[in-house]
């Protein structure tokens, strides 16, 4: 183990979802996924939003694995500021999934919550890091240096 906290999600910019009805034939946790980012992209807006989902924290109070486990799961939105490099706030649904810990009451828990929801925004701010935001920066400065070049037309269906 090389981590303090193992963190682990799937991530959907808002700004790519087109449509935002649910389908007809939709399992019952895609509808809720669906109804989710609905929810998200209203109270949030699409830009510079993200949702994640499939997630899930696990914290290691000792250092033996079959004692002090704590684990959690998440799903919600993360904004980040108008550059989009770094992580503004998290709204997020925190849930403990699971605990070998028998020390464990409910403040403690509800604590251990809130940890989650900072661990998360360090946590994507190492993603942001590791992406390739500066060869999408610089794709962009590209597509709009031609534009600029061609008196704003590209070309048909661009």
């Amino acid at each position: 183990m090389d981590r303090w906290v193992e963190i682990s999600f799937d991530c959907l910019p808002l700004r790519s979802v087109g449509r935002v009805d649910v389908p007809l034939d939709a399992s019952p946790k895609y509808q809720h996924r669906c109804e989710q980012v609905k929810l998200a992209i209203e109270r949030h807006g699409a830009f510079n939003t993200y949702y994640l989902y499939d997630a899930q924290v696990v914290y290691h109070l000792t250092n033996d694995a079959q004692l002090g486990m704590l684990q959690f799961s998440f799903e919600g939105t993360v904004l980040t500021n108008q550059s989009d490099d770094q992580t503004q706030q998290v709204d997020l649904e925190v849930q403990l999934e699971g605990d070998v810990c028998d020390w464990l009451t409910q403040p403690i828990v509800q604590w251990f919550e809130k940890c989650v929801q900072e661990a998360v925004k360090i946590e994507f701010d190492r993603y942001i890091a590791a992406g390739d935001l500066q060869e999408t920066r610089d794709r962009i400065e590209k597509i709009a240096a031609q534009s600029d070049e061609a008196d704003g037309f590209l070309g048909m269906y661009l």
